[in-house]
């Protein structure tokens, strides 16, 4: 009994190395270890984490924001001149398929260029972090081809020739939607009987119909349901309740993402988030929560992993320092629980959604 009072003592004592981990996001937007080349299409996503990491640690001043932008712009897919792939337009992950580098328009036609929603997402909200104005985003192009991915049952596909199709691109597109300020990119009803679809017997909510309530799933669909501003209308007061419930069950010291797992370090902002969300984030034990997290850390190299003595990645790393800030670590940025960027990211894009409005309402 001594020797495990010693242990816990111990292990409530790491602290929080907020250099390593500015180093460690300065490192992931530069080069990262082979295993993760599988992931180049997809590199827009991992530059998110990193630039949303820096952003809670308040360190952006370590990098070229400029020459982010412009190479964040040199991915968007934009109209060719004949407007023949409006349909395919967004954001793409990478310049993987060799196009020539340019973050002007109009946009070249090659028969396997597209966006993916979850770039185009990460996209902008990568230029809002960076305190872009989001001036040279081709709105109306993001938003047709946003359309064009959702299928009748209110799921979305990735890209346009086909792909899964579950709760994580709903989320996508609403955040998509919300961040420009036009829902006119997504038929909202038929994404909200998609989420209604997706609720299991126990008030968590599956990728879709039928499936097993998942932390992640669950966090989508909320957090979606918070941006349209549907959530109350279109759960019940019981429902939200048992939700709530099934989600604080979720943590044994830190969270998992379904019953009879093991705890994952990304969990603590999935379900912590929900939680917030939700009005209840308050109930849970903070500090098994942090300890959790803290125990993840990687000590030599910065970042965190998603157990104990693993190799730490840029998702758990970026998604650790979130579930760090839910908690109110006082050297970090409080993030958005919907959104899932910084407030302060969040409050530039308030002043710029201000600003179109005010400039719609005085050219009518």
């Amino acid at each position: 009994m001594a020797e495990e009072e010693s242990q816990l003592e111990e292990f409530e004592q790491i602290d929080f190395l907020r250099d390593r981990h500015v180093r460690f996001f300065q490192r992931s937007l530069q080069v990262l270890p082979e295993r993760y080349s599988s992931l180049e299409t997809t590199r827009l996503t991992i530059v998110f984490f990193a630039l949303s990491g820096l952003d809670v640690l308040d360190a952006l001043d370590v990098i070229d924001k400029n020459n982010m932008i412009e190479w964040i712009y040199s991915l968007q897919v934009l109209p060719t001149e004949d407007q023949s792939n409006l349909s395919r337009c967004g954001f793409r992950g990478s310049s993987h398929i060799g196009l020539p580098y340019s973050s002007k328009g109009p946009g070249i036609s090659h028969p396997y260029d597209s966006g993916h929603i979850a770039m185009t997402y990460t996209g902008l909200a990568s230029l809002l972090i960076l305190g872009d104005d989001l001036g040279r985003v081709d709105k109306r192009a993001c938003l047709v081809g946003l359309k064009a991915l959702q299928l009748d049952d209110g799921s979305f596909y990735a890209v346009p020739e086909g792909s899964e199709n579950d709760m994580r691109f709903i989320y996508c597109a609403a955040c998509i939607c919300y961040m420009l300020d036009d829902w006119s990119g997504m038929d909202t009803q038929k994404a909200i009987e998609y989420i209604r679809g997706s609720m299991s017997y126990d008030n968590g909510i599956g990728q879709g119909a039928g499936l097993e309530s998942h932390g992640g799933s669950t966090f989508c669909a909320i957090a979606s349901l918070r941006l349209m501003g549907r959530l109350e209308e279109t759960m019940s007061q019981r429902e939200l309740d048992r939700m709530r419930r099934w989600c604080i069950m979720r943590q044994q010291n830190g969270f998992h993402g379904r019953p009879n797992k093991p705890v994952d370090t990304c969990y603590s902002f999935w379900v912590g988030a929900t939680l917030e969300l939700l009005d209840v984030f308050q109930y849970t034990n903070y500090e098994k929560n942090k300890n959790y997290i803290l125990s993840t850390q990687d000590r030599l190299v910065g970042g965190f992993a998603k157990w104990p003595d693993s190799h730490p990645d840029p998702l758990h790393a970026y998604f650790g320092l979130c579930g760090l800030s839910l908690l109110g670590e006082p050297s970090l940025r409080k993030v958005h629980p919907a959104l899932n960027v910084t407030q302060r990211a969040f409050q530039h894009l308030q002043q710029l959604q201000q600003t179109w409005r005010e400039k719609a309402g005085s050219c009518t």
